[in-house]
């Protein structure tokens, strides 16, 4: 589930009856108490939280968590030497730190948890690879670019979130600055619908279940486009219909609770 997806907030939730955990935390604890409640769950539902950049859409939370819920934050060690100098999280986060390997994996609530480094203008971004049970889920929500290594985590995965964060000609076309439009599209910033599609034909495979795309702009993007160019992609990339579920996922308000 999707709490959140977007420069406004960030926040996803992956999990079962047995275990969970909250990816990211730019929604407040108690939209998250509230959104898992209605979903038949509460705050014990998951047992920590993963991070996956230090930019404020992401963590603006986070020290709330770690506050009142100490729960463990596993990262990896440079983003967490970067949450303890943040001025949200800095107060909060000691107790709760949590590094997770390297190389290989870390068991985060039972789940094997891998991460992979992306491109993007933060201290470090990453993406997650989880293995859970018979579930491969891999999360990737801003990225400047795609790189073989997040494709080949991708090509194992059975679900996967990724960026389709604007339509370049409503981006040109539009009233953000030089500057800014420049940030977004010279591969440290965000993910074109056409660098996603070409993404989705690189990393479809047969065992490929379910595509989420997430972080669409506000501004530059629409739903409609963003399925368009990968659901274009899929049929290049030889999927037959029907056979990977492929959504778009909300901006400001919580998705369903989809079952993978």
């Amino acid at each position: 589930m999707s709490l959140s997806s977007g420069s406004c907030g960030n926040c996803y939730y992956f999990g079962d009856e047995e275990n969970g955990i909250v990816i990211d935390a730019g929604v407040s604890l108690r939209r998250l108490k509230k959104t898992l409640e209605e979903c038949g769950m509460t705050l014990d539902s998951f047992g920590a939280v993963l991070v996956t950049h230090d930019h404020l859409d992401h963590i603006r939370h986070l020290g709330s968590f770690c506050k009142r819920l100490h729960k463990p934050v596993y990262t990896t060690g440079i983003l967490h030497g970067a949450l303890a100098r943040h001025s949200f999280t800095a107060d909060h986060i000691a107790s709760c730190r949590r590094v997770l390997p390297d190389d290989g994996a870390g068991t985060v609530c039972g789940m094997e948890v891998r991460y992979f480094e992306v491109p993007h203008d933060a201290t470090q971004t990453v993406g997650y690879a989880i293995n859970y049970k018979d579930r491969r889920f891999v999360i990737m929500t801003d990225l400047g670019r795609i790189t073989d290594e997040a494709v080949d985590y991708a090509r194992q995965a059975d679900t996967v979130v990724l960026e389709s964060n604007y339509d370049m000609d409503m981006l040109m076309g539009g009233p953000y600055s030089y500057d800014l439009k420049m940030r977004i599209v010279q591969g440290n910033g965000h993910l074109s619908n056409d660098e996603c599609a070409s993404a989705v034909r690189r990393f479809w495979h047969p065992g490929l279940k379910n595509i989420f795309l997430c972080h669409l702009s506000e501004n530059n993007n629409t739903p409609e486009l963003a399925y368009r160019s990968s659901a274009d992609a899929l049929a290049a990339a030889g999927a037959e219909k029907g056979t990977v579920s492929l959504r778009c996922l909300p901006r400001t308000y919580p998705s369903d609770l989809f079952l993978l």
